[in-house]
């Protein structure tokens, strides 16, 4: 399941963001990547525990915090602190899938990736190539969104980023762990929670009522079946 989440930052957040992050000095980012993965990434990266890099994520948390459309679609459990990367002057990821355990750096505590998430800082017109592209079953997606949008996708994807040909594009990318294991069953509950929403928004009246509550009873039992916590 991908999910577009759109202005998880608003336009003043992301001036900020702008500014801190154009006087930071980026490290080669195959210092995070694992023996594979190192053979094919090509971007600059902030180390996991650089202060600017927690005080930014932290302000990507509070919004997601408020954002119902990611709790709804991700039922998060644990989010992995958010990380940045730098793309320029031909960078680029090639094609691999994230490591199914990332342990949440300074700490002994570890987040299973359920879901992979990256959150765009760059207007794409500022930019040439740089496109998320995310194999599923029906095949390859190219993604490229709006500064403040962001995408959620199956950590268990296999995904690269495109070769940046002109300007930067500037991202940030972390990990969750749902509630829920597995994709099918997540997207099972976000259509069903959207349609209750759909559902109980319709009319002035209370004729919506009764069937939003049925249905709000079938959610919250498929729920208490399938969630880990």
């Amino acid at each position: 399941m991908l999910i577009q989440i759109p202005s998880v930052l608003n336009a003043a957040q992301l001036q900020e963001f702008h500014q801190q992050l154009a006087a930071v000095e980026w490290s080669d980012g195959r210092g995070s990547a694992g023996y594979l993965s190192q053979q094919v990434k090509r971007n600059q990266q902030l180390p996991d525990e650089h202060p600017l890099g927690k005080q930014l994520g932290e302000v990507i948390m509070r919004s997601l915090q408020r954002n119902s459309m990611f709790t709804a679609a991700a039922l998060p459990l644990k989010i992995l602190p958010p990380l940045f990367n730098c793309y320029e002057g031909g960078n680029t990821y090639g094609r691999h899938v994230d490591g199914a355990i990332r342990p949440v750096a300074g700490s002994m505590h570890r987040i299973r990736t359920d879901l992979s998430a990256t959150l765009f800082l760059s207007d794409p017109a500022s930019y040439d190539g740089g496109e998320l592209v995310i194999d599923d079953s029906y095949g390859p997606h190219e993604v490229k969104l709006a500064a403040g949008d962001m995408v959620l996708y199956p950590g268990t994807s296999v995904h690269q980023v495109k070769p940046v040909t002109r300007g930067q594009r500037l991202a940030s990318f972390f990990w969750i762990q749902s509630m829920v294991r597995e994709d099918h069953k997540r997207k099972l509950l976000y259509d069903l929670d959207r349609a209750i929403q759909q559902l109980a928004g319709t009319g002035n009246d209370n004729t919506a009522v009764g069937p939003a509550t049925e249905l709000a009873g079938v959610y919250h039992n498929l729920l208490r079946l399938w969630a880990e916590l």
